[in-house]
Parts: structure tokens; C-alpha cells; sequence
């Protein structure tokens, strides 16, 4: 049975079909990534051979990373079959050529994965629930129309992580975050503005489903909690990423939208303290209190 209980084609197997549908949601996976999440107890050349299944049935191509281990992106046949499969939530096809896999999308996109993937690693060390589905790419929102303007515009989240945190005799809580990833692309400035614009997200409306109550936040329809944000900032040496996060954080801080709502909040931290460390290492610095550093729960690690 596939993740959503559907029946596995039987030449890939349960293993092979969870691959298919997580390169599918993930767009990009190189082999080690792969292994990561499916396949992290065994040899490196358990997820080779899956993969080159799904290579063989013509599901998926192949392009090369540095140091010859494979990038991973499904074909239009492999797309169909994963959209062929009953009872899936949703479909996300997004066709990536080879163009694209060997091109700037692919550092954004490995990166991203990264960040879920030390999420999930976190996850089976705890006993908690975030598993190879966990987070989901290029999440957008409307905001209402801009100032000015009539055409409604749009927040696009690099991503969506979702985490069921367990722990004995309490609840379980679930914890989403915004992911923004950053690759010192951009200037500062519009980074933080990007930030800022989870404000308006948080307090844009839409109609009540009674007539006559009063209007009611979208994210609300959406999420049982405000997902935080978590900013990871990627692509340069240490001492400039650092100095990035201070800088992007100062502005947060200055921002007076982002003052007066604390329900949105922006923690910050580098990718490569994220992969080494994982996320309950305290290597968070938030916009609320950029001085201390915390895990991304806000504790002390």
C-alpha cells in the first residue's frame, strides 16, 4: 500500500513507490537525500538501486551532482503515475526539465529539502512524528489587493513544515512552520520586507461562513495555529551569514507591523548549524529577542 493506502504497482514495491512520491512532492532529491529519508539504516546502495528502478521504468531522470552522486527529478510518465494513484490529497505536478534540474533551481530546492530532512532526522531520534511528506513547497496565500491595486496579490512560502511533537503524559501538539530559505540573493532590505508581509497574512479576513457574523481570518480556514516563521539563511561563509541574520532581524525588529503582532514571529538560523547541530540545538536567534540564542521551540536547547 502506498501512504495513502492505495495498491503499489508491483514491480517498485512499497519502498519504491514512497521514493516516487517523495520525489514528486520534493521536485529535486539527490541520492543522499533520498537515503535520508527512506532508507537511513541501510547502505547508500538501497536508495541507488530504488532509484535506478524507477530510472529503468522510465519514472524518473537522472543528472549529476559534484562528486557523482545522482539528482533526482521524475518525468512526465513518472508524474502521471503518482497522480494515478487513488485517494491521493492533492496533485502538485510542477515538471522539472533538465534545464531546470541542472540550474539555479537546484540549489534552492536541495536546500529546502535539507531543511525537512534535519527535521526529520530530529523527529525519529525523539520518537515524533515528521516524516518524509512532512513539508510541502511553494505555499501561497492571497493577501487581498495591494494598495492601489485591484489584482490580489499573493505570499509564497518556500515552504510549509508540519511537526507532531509527542511526548509522554502531555498532548500532542502539532507545529507548523514557514520556511523561507535564503541564498544572500536578495537584498536585506527585501528580505525583511518579504518577512513582514506574514503580517498581513495574519490579519487579512474573508467573509464568515454565516451571514451576519463578522469576517474571520483566512489563515484560520487554513491552520489550527499561526505558523511561525523560520528563516535559514544559506550560500556564504559564516561570518557573513551572521552578520545577514543580525541585519535582517534589526529590521524585523523596526518593523512597526511586525511590533505590534507577536502571534507572527520570525526565528532565524544558518543551514549549516541546522544539517550539523538539528533543530532542538539552541542555534535560533528571533526577532523578538535576537540576543538569545534558542532551540526552535524556544527553549534553551
Amino acid at each position: 500500500m502506498s501512504r495513502d493506502g492505495a495498491p503499489q504497482p508491483a514491480r517498485l514495491g512499497p519502498t519504491g513507490v514512497a521514493v516516487l512520491e517523495s520525489v514528486y512532492q520534493h521536485r529535486l532529491l539527490s541520492t543522499r537525500q533520498v537515503h535520508a529519508l527512506h532508507a537511513p539504516a541501510r547502505h547508500l546502495r538501497s536508495a541507488q538501486r530504488a532509484l535506478a528502478r524507477l530510472r529503468a521504468a522510465g519514472l524518473a531522470a537522472r543528472t549529476r551532482l559534484p562528486g557523482g552522486l545522482g539528482l533526482w527529478y521524475l518525468t512526465a510518465q513518472g508524474i502521471e503515475a503518482v497522480e494515478a494513484i487513488p485517494a491521493r490529497a492533492e496533485t502538485r505536478s510542477k515538471l522539472v526539465s533538465p534545464a531546470q534540474a541542472a540550474g539555479p533551481l537546484q540549489e534552492h530546492t536541495l536546500a529546502v529539502n535539507e531543511v525537512g530532512i534535519a527535521f526529520v532526522r530530529a523527529a525519529r531520534e525523539r520518537g515524533h512524528e515528521c516524516g518524509p511528506f512532512a513539508w510541502r513547497h511553494e505555499i501561497a496565500h492571497t493577501l487581498g489587493p495591494a494598495p492601489g491595486r485591484r489584482a490580489h496579490e499573493r505570499l509564497i512560502a518556500d515552504a510549509l513544515l508540519t511537526y507532531q511533537l509527542t511526548e509522554p503524559g502531555q498532548p500532542t501538539r502539532f507545529h507548523y512552520r514557514f520556511v523561507e530559505l535564503d541564498r544572500a540573493t536578495m537584498p536585506v532590505d527585501d528580505l525583511a520586507a518579504k518577512l513582514a508581509r506574514y503580517v498581513r497574512l495574519h490579519r487579512y479576513t474573508i467573509a464568515a461562513e454565516e451571514p451576519g457574523d463578522p469576517p474571520v481570518p483566512l489563515w484560520t480556514r487554513l491552520y489550527s495555529v499561526f505558523p511561525l516563521v523560520l528563516l535559514v539563511l544559506a550560500g556564504g561563509t559564516r561570518e557573513r551569514l551572521e552578520r545577514r541574520r543580525e541585519t535582517v532581524l534589526a529590521l524585523c525588529r523596526e518593523d512597526p507591523e511586525l511590533g505590534e503582532t507577536p502571534e507572527v514571529e520570525v526565528s532565524a538560523c544558518l543551514l549549516c548549524d541546522l544539517v550539523e547541530r538539528g533543530p532542538f540545538a539552541a542555534i535560533f536567534r528571533t526577532s523578538a529577542n535576537p540576543d538569545k540564542r534558542v532551540n526552535w521551540l524556544g527553549g534553551n536547547g
